[in-house]
């Protein structure tokens, strides 16, 4: 999964895949139906990320993850992203960065953002599908700071699962099973369904997106694989409206 510090929680969708369903087999939980749609609207605010790979617009969803986006846009502010590099890139997965200087030095960030991927998506908050962006983080769901990713392919896998009304729950759906009658605690404890936070998508620029994560990966500073050894960085980062 899209890791805050390491590349060993984001490793294959098998890995995930098997360890979530080991998770939920003791557990007891109904079917789900969140609409895809994303938000869009000339309110939104866009972000341009000049790379020197070529620029990326981005536009951020305040009304669907109103905390993760105005906490990306602190960073903008701050200008923490200029400087930084694409530091883990997966062709036909996703790309990421945001939180390591040019020497693969880490940056320095505030606390954590709770985590909304949930709530989004009940707000109709778009999944992570190609061309969406997302925080990464650690294995504790409120744990990402500055790192984003962009997906570069439809990763269902990463999507949060919101938790229908109830307690118990009387039926909820996950890895093609369905369980009954859960305690609603269960199901707001299980980590692994809380996936990853989008908070926004690529307006302009996939092109350059998909130029990034086709790029030759090779080990670099502190990471074993996947870095671009060419490296891709974020010139600046500004606030467009």
């Amino acid at each position: 999964m899209p890791s805050e510090f390491d590349h060993t929680t984001l490793d294959r969708r098998a890995t995930v895949r098997t360890l979530v369903l080991a998770t939920l087999a003791a557990c007891t939980f109904g079917t789900l139906s969140i609409s895809d749609a994303g938000a869009a609207g000339a309110s939104n605010p866009k972000v341009r990320l000049s790379t020197s790979a070529g620029d990326i617009v981005l536009e951020l969803y305040p009304d669907k993850a109103p905390k993760t986006v105005e906490n990306f846009l602190q960073y903008v502010r701050d200008k923490h992203y200029d400087g930084t590099v694409f530091h883990r890139v997966i062709d036909n997965f996703m790309v990421q960065g945001g939180g390591y200087d040019a020497k693969y030095r880490e940056k320095p960030t505030r606390a954590p953002v709770a985590h909304e991927g949930q709530a989004a998506l009940e707000r109709g908050g778009p999944r992570n599908v190609v061309g969406t962006v997302a925080m990464a983080r650690t294995n504790d769901p409120h744990s990402a700071t500055a790192q984003f990713f962009i997906n570069v392919k439809d990763n269902a896998f990463l999507d949060p699962t919101p938790i229908p009304p109830g307690d118990p729950v009387p039926r909820f759906e996950y890895g093609g099973r369905v369980y009954e009658n859960v305690p609603r605690a269960n199901l707001l404890a299980a980590g692994q369904l809380f996936g990853y936070t989008v908070f926004g998508k690529v307006i302009a620029g996939m092109d350059v997106v998909n130029k990034i994560k086709t790029t030759p990966t090779g080990a670099g500073g502190p990471f074993p694989t996947d870095v671009p050894k060419t490296p891709v960085t974020i010139l600046k980062a500004t606030l467009e409206n």
